[in-house]
């Protein structure tokens, strides 16, 4: 006996023909399982397996893993040639339309975020009871943040685009209301020493049984590199990123980095950012980026991130998230923790 996964469709051909390996490391992250491909009937398929080939039992934890891959649509059982559907776990805490509706140039691709809050998560050292905020600190118009709720997590932000947080919170207004959730959401102006210096997105959604009973997410409208000075003293047990590529929309935070001189790369504005990100960690969470390795090398990056104070993990699946976007970007994933 043995289980077959059904990934579902990807809207992005690129992204669709890479889907079956970025799950497979995902999956091997996130369960111990691994994932093979596997051709049934004319239909691909992911076959697991566990430990050295062994075939996969399934547990209640690997289920639930399965059911919030970034790409998963329906898992089977196969025993004597015929296939079983297996029921997974309800584990969204909003319905995934939440994160599929909004179209833009520019939007990060919705599967892929999720594989990166996926394998932060499961990279983060904390008490399996323990409340999950995930900051993105480069929000944009909240691809992160959507995904973060929809897995029933909290969510927190800053954009230095004040088109895009505006876009940001009237589709979230806009859904909530459609999808008849009880919620409160509010624009206000925040003010240090007498002086509007930004303005502060808040909303607290009652979320359907089973789930958790509310989730909240706060976003403020400022440069990343202020992060902390926004939050204060508030902790994050998951930061989460996806950092300017550098070749059609940069973030404005990237326009002057180290050298004083617009930088389109991230280099100048993850070597600013970095080390403030890494002081909002709590002890034993961890931060996930995304990046261009066309213009800074994964060997440079760790350096950051090491230097930040965090222990990057780079082995084994870990190095197995690396992917082709298009002929300007060759996307990878780098996750490292803040240790205890």
């Amino acid at each position: 006996m043995s289980h077959l996964l059904l990934l579902s469709p990807a809207a992005n051909r690129v992204y669709a023909g890479a889907a079956a390996e970025l799950v497979s490391a995902e999956l091997a992250v996130c369960t111990g399982l691994t994932a093979s491909p596997e051709t049934v009937a004319g239909v691909d398929y992911l076959a697991l397996a566990g430990d050295a080939g062994r075939e996969a039992a399934l547990s209640a934890d690997d289920l639930a893993a399965i059911a919030r891959a970034s790409a998963s649509l329906a898992l089977f059982e196969r025993a004597d040639d015929l296939l079983r559907p297996i029921e997974l776990p309800g584990v969204l805490g909003l319905d995934d339309d939440f994160v599929t509706i909004p179209k833009y140039q520019g939007k990060t691709n919705e599967q892929f975020t999720q594989l990166l809050v996926n394998v932060t998560r499961a990279a983060a050292d904390l008490p399996a009871d323990r409340p999950i905020t995930v900051l993105d600190p480069l929000c944009g118009r909240g691809t992160t943040l959507s995904v973060a709720l929809m897995l029933g997590y909290n969510a927190a932000g800053v954009e230095a685009d004040a088109k895009a947080f505006e876009a940001m919170a009237a589709y979230w207004k806009t859904w909530l209301r459609r999808k008849r959730l009880k919620h409160t959401a509010d624009v206000t102006p925040v003010r240090r020493e007498g002086k509007s210096i930004g303005r502060r997105f808040d909303a607290q959604v009652k979320v359907p049984e089973p789930h958790a009973d509310s989730l909240s997410a706060t976003v403020f409208t400022g440069d990343t590199r202020d992060s902390a000075k926004l939050f204060g003293k508030r902790k994050f047990e998951l930061i989460v990123a996806d950092a300017p590529y550098g070749v059609v929309h940069g973030s404005r935070t990237d326009v002057h980095g180290v050298s004083g001189r617009r930088d389109r790369s991230p280099a100048g504005l993850l070597g600013e950012a970095i080390g403030v990100w890494a002081g909002q960690l709590v002890p034993g969470g961890a931060l996930g980026l995304s990046w261009n390795t066309l213009g800074l090398s994964r060997e440079k990056l760790a350096d950051l991130v090491t230097t930040a104070g965090l222990t990057v993990l780079q082995d084994g699946p870990w190095l197995r998230f690396a992917h082709r976007v298009d002929s300007s970007i060759h996307r990878d994933i780098l996750v490292a923790r803040r240790d205890r």
